[in-house]
């Protein structure tokens, strides 16, 4: 048990310190994503844990099931890519004002 919470933190640290070295501009600050890859990667692999159940466990599922949950979790914080050349967005059906 303390094998597969050791290595899913190291596993959720690593993917997230790869996330803020290529996607830096895109993502809220360091602390956050850190943070955020090493307990969405606890969290993966405790429900990883859970759903296969006491006779069917494995480290190497449980380590797949964090890394993907760690994933997602570091996918959410990403902001949308600056377009230097969008329009201000206008809601639809709406009236130009006047003034």
């Amino acid at each position: 048990m303390l094998m597969e919470v050791l290595g899913s933190a190291l596993l959720g640290l690593a993917l997230s310190a790869a996330a803020v070295r290529a996607l830096a501009s895109r993502l809220p600050s360091r602390r956050v994503v850190m943070v955020s890859g090493v307990l969405g990667a606890l969290f993966g692999a405790y429900l990883t844990h859970f759903a296969l159940g006491p006779g069917h466990y494995t480290l190497m599922a449980s380590f797949i099931g964090a890394v993907l949950v760690s994933a997602v979790v570091l996918s959410l914080l990403l902001r949308p890519a600056h377009a230097s050349r969008r329009r201000p967005h206008r809601t639809p059906f709406s009236l130009p004002s006047r003034g």
